[in-house]
């Protein structure tokens, strides 16, 4: 099966910006999904739920856009071969008991500066961590694939030093964990193992897996 039409449940731009380097951009269609409430991570004790919650949440994103592409386009003969792409990213580092502990966006509200230099300080500096997409791909009569993709980010130990200006640039804003690997955030680490585009959040490698995935159901 070959798709002439992609489209991203995302409101991301670099999701968008990544999906782009491996499909054509005429062939891509942006379409977020209608509702951006999402489950929560704080009944998830473990790495294996985290993982089933990212997947969860990869997959309702896809099921609305889905839903209503079913809806706008029952009338029509013919539709175009069309695979809708959702992801979910977070990161998930260690708590001071062992346990694993997600860190998403900052807060919207005005702290946002504290929780983030927080972060760094507690979570982040001379410590490795995990950045983790979960991706699902689905046609709009239901073939699928999925899969959550991980990659060691180590920070460097001095992160002190150039944290107020870091928070000054505002990127840390809308970003899983608070940074940005493909912006200012890059000066704070000191080793990534693992996808890189994962990090960002799209992870290409798999993203190209999962379409020939769907193609041969």
């Amino acid at each position: 099966m070959s798709f002439r039409r992609y489209i991203l449940a995302s409101r991301s731009p670099r999701r968008l910006e990544l999906l782009q380097l491996v499909v054509h951009p005429v062939l891509i269609a942006v379409s977020p999904p209608g509702s951006s409430e999402e489950a929560g991570f704080n009944d998830c004790h473990d790495v294996a739920a985290i993982r089933q919650r990212m997947l969860e949440i990869a997959r309702h994103k896809a099921e609305q856009v889905r839903s209503q592409l079913n809806a706008d386009e029952a009338s029509l003969f013919e539709r175009p071969r069309t695979l809708i792409i959702s992801a979910d990213t977070t990161v998930i580092v260690t708590d001071a008991t062992g346990r694993p502990m997600v860190l998403g966006q900052p807060p919207e509200t005005d702290d946002w500066r504290e929780v983030v230099r927080s972060w760094f300080l507690d979570y982040y500096a001379g410590q490795t961590h995990v950045a983790a997409t979960a991706v699902h791909v689905v046609t709009p009569d239901g073939l699928s694939a999925e899969r959550v993709v991980e990659t060691n980010v180590t920070f460097r130990r001095e992160v002190a030093p150039w944290l107020n200006w870091y928070l000054l640039t505002g990127e840390p804003r809308g970003k899983a964990g608070g940074y940005a690997l493909q912006g200012a955030g890059s000066v704070f680490i000191e080793r990534v193992e693992g996808s890189l585009s994962n990090v960002v959040g799209l992870p290409l490698e798999a993203l190209l897996e999962l379409f020939a995935e769907v193609s041969l159901k």
